[in-house]
């Protein structure tokens, strides 16, 4: 295997491509969701899923970190092949999933949810550094999962996987349910994580608000990406949108 702090200076240098995926396709028992998914991110981009319920944003993401046990295509993360890799191996790699159901441990405190994953590269976020993110979570250091607002659940996710090492972040609708206060927290977020050099996977439905954070857009519908423009593109693609997404 090539060096991977090597691979990844030369993915980062000139803005390259960090994730490659080309005609990937993915299952669910016999449920064939994904047909033929292809695109890129780039070096310190957030790129973003959009599409309707049931377009296959959320299976192209576990897809990418090995959770979906039947895929074929090509998954390439800094130049390596990593399409059958098993998902601790992909972490190992630098990427991290935040899932839309959040997956916090409802019985542990907001510190014991921090400390649990473990560390797998060097390079992750202090605890301090967490906190100066989400100062919330430092007053609720203490509380239980439980006892947690729809938000101060979703900083904890994000959070979380801030300590791990990984520099590569997918979060998969992390606004849906949130109120506007919050909503706007969670991109102030994502603009900081970007400015510190994190390259960011989003999927989103609310349009509105990948709008503010996003640097290029795909479009995915019935398992595949039909569309794809930067966002200095659009104005010009809103009648498409629309189209696409209805809003």
């Amino acid at each position: 295997m090539p060096d991977l702090k090597m691979a990844e200076a030369t993915a980062k240098s000139a803005g390259a491509e960090v994730l490659s995926v080309s005609e990937l396709q993915a299952w669910y028992g016999e449920s064939h969701i994904l047909h033929g998914v292809n695109f890129n991110v780039k070096a310190g981009e957030v790129v973003t899923l959009l599409g309707r319920n049931g377009a296959g944003k959320t299976t192209t993401l576990k897809s990418v970190m090995g959770i979906i046990g039947k895929r074929t295509g090509s998954i390439r993360f800094n130049g390596q092949d990593i399409t059958r890799a098993s998902s601790d191996r992909i972490a190992r790699q630098g990427i991290a999933f935040c899932p839309e159901e959040r997956g916090i441990f409802a019985s542990l405190d907001v510190r014991e949810n921090l400390l649990l994953p473990p560390v797998v590269r060097s390079g992750g976020l202090s605890l301090d550094q967490i906190f100066e993110l989400f100062p919330n979570l430092k007053e609720r250091l203490n509380s239980q999962g439980t006892k947690l607002s729809g938000g101060e659940q979703q900083m904890l996710a994000i959070a979380r996987i801030l300590r791990t090492g990984a520099r590569f972040l997918m979060l998969d609708e992390p606004t849906e349910g949130l109120a506007p206060v919050i909503i706007q927290q969670i991109g102030h977020t994502i603009a900081r994580l970007k400015s510190e050099g994190f390259t960011i996977l989003l999927v989103e439905q609310n349009f509105r608000f990948a709008s503010t954070v996003a640097d290029r857009y795909y479009i995915v519908e019935h398992g595949k990406v039909i569309d794809g423009f930067a966002n200095s593109e659009l104005s010009a693609n809103m009648d498409k949108l629309h189209t696409y997404l209805g809003v």
